[in-house]
This record gives C-alpha cells, structure tokens and sequence, in this order.
C-alpha cells in the first residue's frame, strides 16, 4: 500500500531530530526500519536525500527541497482536517441555491427539514428559476442545473439523468387524438416555454442523431411548473422531464406518447459550485447532504417517500466524488 504521508513523516521527524536514532525512538520505531523507510523514499526517486556519516546527518539539495515540501504538505493536511471536523460539527452560515423550480419543487424543497434538523445553524438561500445563473455574478453557492455543462471552472457533481417526455391529459387526447408519429405534432397545440429559443422546437431522433422539429401552441412559461399545469389541465401537449411528470403519469392524470426512444431525449443533471477543492464547510455539508439523496431521486427510487426516508438522520454524512439546474 502507498502510504506517502507516513514515509514524509518520518523523513520529517528524521530531519528535526537530525538523527536517526532519535526519530525511531520518539516514532517508537526501529532504527533500521526509520533508515529503509528513508532509503525507499530515495529508491522510488531515484536521488540521494540524506549524506549518512557516524558523525553527522546532513542534507543533499533535493533532500532539503523534499523536507521543506514534506513539512508544508503535512500541515496543509493537519489544517485540512481540523477544518473537516469543526466543520461538519458546527457548520453555520448562508448556502446560497439556485435550481430549476420542478427540480426543485420536486427534489430539493422535500429534504430541507430534515437537513435543518442535522444543521440548524444553516440558512439555506433558495431561488427557483429555470433560467441559468451565473455563479458568479449572483454570489450563488450551488447550482443544480439540467443539461450540457459549459462553466469549465466550475466543480461539477453527476446527480443523474433526465428523459424527456411527452404528455398530455387524458381529457385533452380524447379531444384531439393521441399523435402516432412525430408528424402529427403539427396537429397538437405544444405548450413551450420562452427561455430556450426564439423558435420553440422538441428535438427528436432521427437516424441516431438528435434534430430538432418545430411545434407551436397557444403557451411560451418561463418555467416547468406552468407548462405542466396547462397540461393538467387539458390545454395542450408538453416534453417535460421524467421526475417532474412521473407522479402525475401513475396517478393518471398525464399520459405519456411518442413513447419509443425515437422520440425522447435525455439531459444529465449535475450540482455546480465554486471554490475548487477549498469549498466552506457550510457548502461542503450541504452538499454532502443532498446529493446523494438527489441521486435516489433521480435513479425514481422512492420519489413518493423521499420525505420520508430523508428525515431520517444519518450517523455519517459521506461525500461523493464529482461526477453540475
């Protein structure tokens, strides 16, 4: 097993101690067991590090370059920990969030009582807009965001995948017929929205590649939620995400069509923040929180109890590793 940090370590040790025997007994270790982990540090190298004599121990350009890189290193990763520990236990501040409002309405809002209970002295700053934000500009935390990444500087996390589907009610297909093919959506009034486009348009496959085809209907929304509704409510046909219509499609009142894979498309969903690998604790836990459980969410695996198995407090809060409305 690489255990760099331990062999630094005593290199470290064996440096301040200037002596060999001295850092194997407070390391409580043998001298020829400090003196071999010194050895196969300068092997794995392949330059000399310490000048050995009886009388002496000095060292070599590159082992005074390695001492004083090992030693910067080593307290990085102790104020490293420190700051994990005192922040995941007293984590406090303001996250600022930005997400589409279906996802979340749907995904998000559903976990935040329960993360308040495990940090209560976090304020979370929810602003639900399908448009996109820019971290930057708008001082966001943590954007959950839904389609193609293009913020290169920004650490993304994979939540999952979204499928596009298209629904409308059942009072509105008996009106208008149920569409066979992606032709007859001329026929239908397609509820869009205004954010995407000048020209609404529901990409479709064609030959295995992703075209675009134009509809019109009588609605353009900023947002998921009010396309949705209109759909509801016998208006029109909409494409919207999986997570966003699932529950209304098993509870009957959408009915999905077009449903082969011809006709759908799918959009990653991923939680961007800011700060590289120094992210602050209070950003840093509530990510850990809602990501994994987000990730549930997504994968459809109890999207109707997520509220309630998210309520239960977990012992050991894990982070995931990136995979970013």
């Amino acid at each position: 097993m690489d255990n760099r940090a331990g062999e630094m370590q005593v290199f470290v040790r064996v440096v301040e101690a200037r002596s060999f025997s001295e850092a194997a007994r407070q390391l409580r270790m043998t001298p020829s067991t400090v003196s071999k982990l010194v050895s196969r540090i300068e092997a794995r190298m392949g330059v000399r590090l310490v000048e050995r004599s009886t009388r002496r121990l000095s060292l070599t350009d590159e082992g005074q370059l390695y001492f004083e890189r090992s030693r910067a290193l080593l307290a990085e990763l102790e104020d490293l920990e420190r700051e994990l520990a005192r922040g995941g236990a007293h984590a406090s501040g303001t996250v600022r969030v930005s997400a589409s409002v279906a996802f979340g309405a749907r995904g998000l809002v559903p976990l935040l009582p329960a993360f308040w209970q495990a940090y209560p002295d976090i304020v979370v700053d929810l602003s639900l807009s399908d448009e996109i934000v820019d971290l930057y500009l708008d001082r966001t935390d943590v954007a959950f965001r839904i389609g193609a990444l293009t913020d290169s500087n920004l650490v993304a996390r994979k939540i999952g995948t979204a499928r596009r589907r298209i629904v409308g009610s059942p009072a509105y297909l008996k009106r208008h017929g149920t569409p066979r093919t992606v032709e007859d959506l001329d026929h239908h009034n397609c509820l869009g929205f205004n954010f995407r486009r000048a020209a609404p348009v529901w990409p479709h496959r064609q030959g295995g590649r992703l075209v675009d085809r134009m509809v019109q209907g009588s609605l353009l929304a900023n947002n998921g939620e009010t396309v949705r509704t209109m759909a509801i409510a016998g208006v029109g046909l909409a494409r919207l995400a999986d997570f966003h219509i699932d529950p209304d499609i098993a509870a009957g009142r959408l009915v999905e069509v077009l449903t082969s894979e011809e006709h759908s498309d799918a959009e990653d969903v991923h939680a961007l923040h800011l700060g590289g690998q120094r992210v602050p604790p209070r950003v840093r836990v509530f990510l850990d929180y809602t990501v994994p459980r987000l990730q549930a969410f997504m994968a459809g695996k109890g999207r109707d109890d997520v509220v309630r198995r998210s309520s239960q407090p977990r012992a050991t809060k894990k982070r995931v590793d990136p995979a970013c409305r």
